[in-house]
């Protein structure tokens, strides 16, 4: 264990690993158990590269498992791995304010949950501002940014012209870099912008859906990552389960977004991004099978009769066989996993406090029980003895939790989607 950290940081790891939501010290101090879904994760990014130079997707990594079970915890073990490898990388929580089926609050949440090796501050703007317009990676970028059907609208390469130009007017170049990061950006202040550097004519600039405009964001952004010199964008998604709570139609569009994200959309690659997605174990038995999904979604959707909703039919049915065949399952802790994380706990609460923390007894038992629950039963029974010393005290295990997957009126989006003026 690193000798180098003070007591605070060790103390700042027990904090996470008592309320159950580990943070940064507590992954690193940790680790990662899960070799096989590591080996996997250490191939997603080594095969980015290869699918940049093919035009692909490095398709994405779902991973399941129980309550508790250390799917959290992973995923910031994976995002540290990813930063410590020139990944940029961002971890989004699917939630009420950032539902799977919305790609404009997606990309809001994955711009600003994003690390950038070696930066602080806005990624977007630190990002450009990394980028060396004589560099072969800037050729490279604007050479995609001008080809035809790349994906993206007029709008990006006309602020790609004017960020690169105009540098006598700094409030359209920060106002470009805004909408880069999401923000809104009137196509009139692009039009003086083009006429300040006697290209007026040069583009056709036209109202964009938002929705669209997030997907061609998310496209944009993984190319000038490329371009100022990192290996790629890794898309951490974490809490996949509550699309089970979103009427029929939304979690129609969520299984659609999941295949997208795990790169199975034909036709919709975003080259430098992978993503791995978190998911409980038994949602496709309880959403998939017995809520119906598998069977119903597909043909709610057809139902509808426009193109639109055929090909989301289709790419819905995508997403649910991945969660179906393809997730992969966290290992359960086997008795040597319990047994070094026991001692690696007990060294950390003994660096946090300067003390000796005893042994506590049967603390390796069922390999039922989740991770978490056997780490906080530990951490907690340590803090006792170390406040009471001497007290016969013991702390109450921890009651298994199971989410529900109970429509929730709630989480609905009826706002129509806006535009870009």
């Amino acid at each position: 264990m690193d000798t180098d950290r003070r007591p605070i940081d060790y103390q700042r790891a027990l904090e996470g690993l008592r309320n159950g939501v580990p943070n940064r010290e507590a992954v690193r101090l940790l680790g990662c158990s899960q070799d096989r879904l590591l080996r996997a994760f250490q191939d997603k990014l080594s095969g980015v590269a290869l699918c940049v130079r093919d035009g692909g997707q490095t398709p994405g990594l779902l991973v399941a498992g129980g309550f508790g079970s250390g799917k959290s915890h992973l995923l910031d073990y994976f995002g540290d791995l990813a930063v410590d490898k020139n990944f940029v990388c961002s971890r989004v929580v699917v939630s009420k304010e950032t539902p799977l089926y919305d790609p404009a609050k997606m990309f809001m949440a994955a711009i600003e949950s994003a690390l950038v090796p070696n930066l602080n501050g806005e990624a977007v703007r630190e990002i450009a501002l990394r980028v060396k317009p004589e560099s072969r990676g800037y050729a490279d970028f604007i050479a995609w940014a001008n080809s035809p059907g790349n994906g993206l609208s007029d709008l990006f390469r006309a602020t790609i012209l004017l960020h690169e130009r105009l540098g006598n007017d700094p409030e359209l170049v920060d106002q470009i870099t805004n909408f880069w990061s999401g923000e809104q950006l009137a196509i009139s202040r692009v039009r003086q912008g083009l006429k300040q550097i006697g290209c007026a004519g040069l583009f056709s600039l036209k109202p964009v859906k938002l929705k669209d405009l997030a997907l061609q964001r998310f496209l944009f952004a993984s190319r000038l990552i490329l371009a100022a010199g990192y290996s790629g964008w890794v898309l951490l998604i974490d809490e996949l389960e509550l699309a089970g709570r979103y009427s029929l139609l939304q979690r129609g569009k969520s299984y659609a977004e999941l295949a997208r994200w795990m790169g199975r959309v034909k036709g919709e690659n975003c080259p430098g991004l992978t993503a791995v997605a978190a998911i409980t174990d038994d949602f496709a038995l309880a959403v998939l099978q017995e809520k119906g999904d598998r069977l119903v979604v597909g043909d709610k959707l057809r139902a509808k009769g426009t193109d639109e909703y055929i090909a989301l039919a289709g790419r819905a049915e995508t997403g649910m066989r991945i969660i179906e065949r393809e997730a992969i399952a966290l290992e359960p802790p086997r008795e040597s996993t319990l047994a070094e994380t026991y001692f690696r706990l007990k060294e950390i609460h003994a660096r946090a406090y300067n003390w000796d923390p005893p042994e506590i007894s049967s603390a390796i038992q069922s390999q039922s029980r989740r991770m978490r629950s056997y780490i906080r039963r530990w951490v907690n029974e340590w803090d006792l003895r170390r406040v009471y010393p001497g007290e016969a005290l013991t702390a109450d295990a921890e009651q298994e939790l199971r989410p529900s997957y109970e429509e929730d009126d709630s989480l609905e989006e009826t706002r129509e989607p806006l535009q870009i003026e």
